[in-house]
């Protein structure tokens, strides 16, 4: 909320604070992979969380790149597509290179410093990714804030120069972004030499614009608090709770030992089974296992948002689509229990883990529900946070405010549900903590009933106006 609320302040802009929450970041990877105590990589951890602000800052320069709605589906997708691909590569890596003198004794045994710092090389493999988003950004990303936008900025100058050195084009024609230009420049230079491509006629040029607000004031703080804003925010945090909580109970349950009846009930206070609701045990896999058919997962949730989603949302709406695909949650909390009690191959009898055709298909259906609401619930979200800001001068902020709601959220769910599997496990109700999450899910739909969908400019403030580009 901190760094978006920077984010707004024309002192510092929008590429000022995604900088420093590279910059800060890259510091943390460095710090953490050079820990050798736990304190030592709690320290660099918060450091990095700290100076990190850069997802509600990035959604803010989306929604100020692409100003016209019917492409905000499409746009809103890039940031939850490159984090699945982020997601999916990551972890790869991180097992690749971690300790690679005891993962690759015969090359990298003898190195002292692979024996001191086992976790330095992945790391330093983020921190090398960081340095070059950072390099990326400085000399190429132009700010997006209209009270900097016509500020000199050292980076963008010099990346220009190095494209002039590096670029294989001699013949002299520069281009420059349609952004940068006033259209009737454009029109008037190409007019002028009798040139008239088809991108520049004027029709294409004109249509294709948004008009463009301009605001002379910034937004109190406490007129943000606007009734759609705080259902909006309601909202996103009941959701952002039960996906947090999944996340985290998702592979707990997946190793849970499978039921055996023959072994002796672990607490006295264990309910005797009755289905169909009394009942334990999970699935018995190493997370391992379970890798490729996630990863294979992501890959079908990332084709259904680019394929999918842009379509949908066109013919049903942001809102609509939006409630429609909450739905799929409830479904998938309260099936999700009822894996423990598909049955097995008869090669592997309890308390061996439960493979078979059959609980392959039922696990990758149950997963594939949530998987779609996931895709398509999440992008809606984003936008329905960007368009309830009730003044363009504290986007910024709107956006930190729902990315902190939904980090603490996310913190929230797991510690709780956590706890609640314990007691499930104690009590022998393996589905009880599941039920509850889907109870917490249709809190969500309903909370939805309530939202709807803004258009940045709900609070008009004096000095305020609205020219055409």
């Amino acid at each position: 909320m901190v760094w978006g609320r920077i984010a707004d302040s024309e002192h510092f802009g929008r590429k000022t604070v995604l900088l420093i929450g590279l910059g800060g970041t890259m510091l943390s990877c460095i710090g953490f992979g050079f820990s050798t105590t736990f304190w030592q990589a709690l320290v660099f951890r918060s450091l990095g969380g700290i100076t990190n602000g850069n997802v509600g800052v990035l959604r803010t320069m989306i929604s100020e790149i692409v100003r016209e709605k019917r492409f905000q589906s499409r746009a809103f997708l890039l940031l939850p597509m490159t984090f699945n691909i982020g997601i999916i590569i990551g972890p790869v890596l991180g097992g690749i290179l971690s300790d690679p003198a005891g993962t690759y004794p015969g090359l990298f045994g003898h190195v002292k410093f692979f024996e001191r710092f086992p976790y330095a090389v992945p790391n330093l493999v983020s921190a090398f990714f960081l340095l070059c988003a950072m390099l990326g950004v400085w000399l190429n990303l132009e700010e997006t804030l209209d009270s900097r936008s016509g500020k000199s900025d050292r980076g963008i100058e010099l990346g220009r120069k190095l494209r002039l050195c590096f670029s294989s084009s001699r013949s002299g024609v520069a281009y420059e972004p349609l952004g940068s230009q006033d259209p009737s420049a454009i029109i008037e230079a190409s007019a002028s030499e009798d040139i008239l491509p088809e991108p520049l006629v004027p029709g294409n040029v004109v249509k294709s614009r948004q008009p463009r607000r301009r605001y002379s004031q910034r937004l109190a703080f406490r007129r943000i608090f606007t009734r759609n804003v705080v259902l909006t925010f309601t909202a996103s945090f009941i959701v952002s709770f039960h996906l947090g909580s999944f996340n985290s109970l998702w592979f707990v349950f997946l190793s849970t030992p499978v039921y055996d009846p023959d072994k002796p009930p672990s607490s006295p206070n264990t309910l005797p089974r009755s289905l169909p609701f009394v009942f334990t045990g999970g699935l018995g896999l190493q997370p391992r296992e379970v890798g490729m058919a996630m990863a294979v997962l992501g890959f079908v949730g990332i084709c259904l948002q680019l394929g999918v989603y842009p379509w949908l949302s066109a013919r049903m709406g942001t809102v609509r689509s939006w409630r429609l695909f909450l739905l799929f949650f409830p479904l998938t909390y309260f099936l999700l229990p009822y894996l423990s009690l598909v049955p097995s191959s008869a090669a592997s009898p309890p308390p061996n883990p439960k493979n078979g055709i059959a609980v392959w298909l039922a696990l990758t259906g149950v997963v594939t529900v949530q998987v779609i609401g996931r895709t398509f619930a999440l992008p809606a979200q984003t936008i329905l946070v960007n368009n309830c800001t009730p003044h363009p001068s504290v986007l910024g902020t709107v956006h930190g405010i729902g990315q902190s709601v939904s980090s603490f959220a996310r913190t929230l769910g797991p510690v709780l549900c956590g706890f609640l599997y314990g007691l499930s496990l104690e009590k022998g109700i393996i589905g009880a903590v599941w039920w509850g999450l889907s109870g917490v899910a249709i809190c969500g739909v309903l909370a939805s009933l309530f939202v709807w969908e803004g258009d940045g400019h709900e609070i008009w403030l004096e000095g305020d106006e609205e020219d055409d580009w």
